[in-house]
């Protein structure tokens, strides 16, 4: 077995919900929130809201963007941009999934370690 240093597999598909997200800590980095869409499609972003850093995880999924539960702001799971009047950006962590397992690219969850 070949491991492929560009990316972190952090396990099965099955682990997440549609609709649901589950958070990975980043040992002296960011929280990454890993979210599922009722279409299947994984995202990731960091766990924080761009308006008063609210935990991402803990919101609402729809379609290809999340409410965070502090302010109602709306955040593109697809760009990490805040949707509507709200301005604002969280960085989005590259996604793929491979034989049913889902894998983030180690250097853009590691970006935010000192």
């Amino acid at each position: 077995m070949m491991v492929d240093a560009k990316w972190i597999d952090i396990g099965p598909v099955e682990q997440l919900p549609a609709l649901g997200s589950r958070t990975l800590p980043v040992q002296g980095g960011q929280e990454i929130a890993i979210f599922r869409t009722a279409t299947g499609s994984i995202h990731a972003l960091a766990n924080k809201c761009p308006h008063k850093n609210g935990p991402l995880s803990q919101g609402m999924v729809h379609d290809t963007s999340v409410t965070c539960p502090l302010h109602n702001w709306r955040i593109s799971l697809l760009t990490g941009e805040a949707l509507g009047e709200d301005k604002g950006c969280v960085p989005v962590i590259p996604v793929k999934i491979d034989a049913g397992r889902i894998y983030i690219e180690r250097a853009a969850t590691l970006a935010g370690v000192a």
